[in-house]
């Protein structure tokens, strides 16, 4: 090749390149402004009706539309990982943002989850229902008191009452707890029955969503989470029951303990019942939101007595760890698809090497290190085999030409050589099978854990999108380029020209993957290269049979 020849490879490739960066900046996925978001409360008009039904009581009557608004208060709370609003008017989260998850890579702005605005409804409502319930009365939602309106955690907890009277006296403390470091946030009703009648009534915990984007939702070839309600029971331990099928038909299903939660990328709320009960869980659809929540049995309280209810509310990232703290299950919400068996131990390894080195990219590394020792007597056979055949080659190449018109004749030649010789010619397919599910199983870890958004690594300020500069993807391209160099040519013309082509096909398809994926696969080719090289030296020098 020449040299003019070469100048003018290295400047299309150049060309190329910044090309490429053009029209990612042009019309690739750009990060939305973020602004603070205040919510309001909502009810003003018909929100009640959205509260679930008992066989105790009927439809409450429709308070009438702008005839007696309420003036609610709401109510300020912040810990050292959750900022909350709650609404005094029936005792509603109708906001929370996390410190600790920035809005976007951009921004100061916390990372906003629940939110009541005019934009996006997304809520976490409970209360009590039934005979005497007070989110039941006709009059609507109860209207609760604090003794403040700011509260902020200092130590290791805090409790945040709302107290409410009704109309026989019987007084309802709806108390709120927060642990420092914890996105579970317990919710517990406390019965004081002052009345001269027994108090009956049911828990309700449920939340409520539009179907608005899910704002932390990141693309990579077409493939997103899912968005949409979750529920566990006893029958099905998780169950996604999606958007579309409410549209169909509202999910009813009877089950001692389990949970239900709104599932979207990164983060979850999760309503949890106390254990010990049966529950009826259950969704809903009205006025355009999508309602997904549990119901408890009936309970009593007599006259002159005091009783509690509970249920917990987990509201923030996906952290399996953390969650399985609230309860077990619901790490199964951060989902890795059929190939969970996979990438659940990869999942741990890699969360375990990132305790030793403290970055997540070098932890990448580190798990492609160790997957390929795991599969080193694996690449090391079939490596020997393509060495082998690469030695061989000019060999085969007589062969052919020899016995070119007979086919039969040639089939039985090669055969006879590849015996002699101890070549298997599929065995270079072995460490692509071997790891694919690997790739596919690490592509769901990637995407799915939380702990690699905005993960730095380099000049990448977050390994769970693609690379902004294309690096890591040209880097791949070039590795297995150098990869297939030194595998043996294959005889076949037309297949020869394909197996040119497929570092450029790669490399354009890896432009957008996870760069913490594309990481992976670079590592994983300098690797290859590095063995491949050792073994044909060996192979080609005789020391190696």
């Amino acid at each position: 090749m020449d040299v003019q020849r070469i100048i003018l490879i290295i400047a299309l490739s150049i060309v190329s390149y910044m090309l490429v960066l053009q029209w990612n900046a042009d019309y690739g996925e750009k990060p939305v402004p973020q602004a603070a978001v205040v919510s309001q409360s909502a009810y003003s008009s018909n929100s009640e009706t959205e509260l679930p039904q008992t066989t105790q009581q009927s439809q409450p009557d429709m308070p009438a539309t702008g005839s007696e608004t309420v003036k609610a208060q709401l109510i300020s709370v912040k810990t050292d990982v959750l900022n909350l609003l709650i609404d005094t008017k029936g005792g509603d989260i109708i906001q929370v943002s996390l410190p600790a998850y920035k809005a976007a890579l951009e921004s100061d702005l916390p990372f906003v989850l629940l939110e009541q605005t005019a934009d996006r409804t997304y809520v976490a409502q409970s209360g009590l229902v039934g005979t005497n319930g007070p989110d039941a009365a006709s009059d609507g939602r109860p209207v609760y008191t604090s003794e403040s309106s700011e509260y902020s955690l200092t130590g290791d907890a805090l409790s945040v009452d709302l107290t409410f009277t009704d109309k026989n006296g019987v007084i309802i403390t709806k108390r709120f707890t927060f642990s420092a470091g914890s996105y579970a946030v317990k919710q517990e009703f406390l019965v004081n029955n002052q009345s001269e009648q027994t108090f009956s009534a049911n828990l309700f915990g449920q939340i409520k969503r539009d179907r608005s984007a899910d704002p932390s939702a990141t693309t990579s070839m077409g493939m997103q989470s899912y968005l949409g309600p979750v529920f566990s029971t006893q029958e099905t331990r998780y169950e996604k029951y999606s958007f579309d099928k409410m549209d169909e038909a509202p999910y009813k299903q009877r089950s001692l303990d389990g949970w239900v939660a709104m599932s979207q990328h990164y983060f979850l709320s999760a309503w949890i019942p106390a254990p010990g009960a049966e529950y009826n869980y259950q969704t809903r659809k009205l006025n355009g939101n999508y309602i997904a929540g549990f119901l408890s049995p009936v309970f009593n309280v007599e006259p002159g007595k005091q009783q509690s209810v509970s249920a917990t509310l987990y509201v923030g990232p996906k952290l399996q760890e953390e969650m399985a703290l609230t309860q077990e299950d619901l790490k199964l919400t951060v989902d890795y698809g059929w190939l969970w068996w996979v990438a659940s131990p990869l999942h741990t390894l890699l969360k375990w090497i990132y305790d030793l080195v403290g970055n997540w990219g070098l932890a990448i590394i580190g798990i492609t290190i160790l997957v390929k020792a795991a599969l080193f007597q694996l690449n090391a056979k079939a490596f020997k085999s393509m060495a082998k055949m690469r030695k061989f080659g000019p060999e085969m190449q007589r062969l052919k030409e020899l016995y070119g018109d007979d086919r039969q004749k040639m089939s039985q030649e090669m055969m006879k050589l590849y015996q002699k010789e101890k070549i298997n010619p599929l065995g270079g397919c072995l460490p692509i099978v071997a790891q694919m599910p690997i790739f596919i199983a690490l592509y769901w870890v990637l995407m799915e854990s939380v702990e690699l958004r905005h993960a730095e690594f380099l000049y990448l300020t977050d390994l769970s999108v693609q690379d902004p500069f294309f690096i890591l993807p040209i880097l791949m391209g070039v590795s297995m380029f150098i990869q297939q160099s030194l595998n043996p040519t294959p005889p076949d013309p037309m297949q020869a020209k394909i197996m040119k082509m497929l570092p450029i096909v790669f490399t354009f398809f890896f432009l957008w993957f996870p760069a913490g994926l594309t990481l992976y696969w670079v590592v994983n080719n300098i690797l290859s290269i590095a063995q491949q090289y050792v073994i044909n030296k060996q192979i080609e020098n005789g020391t190696d049979s």
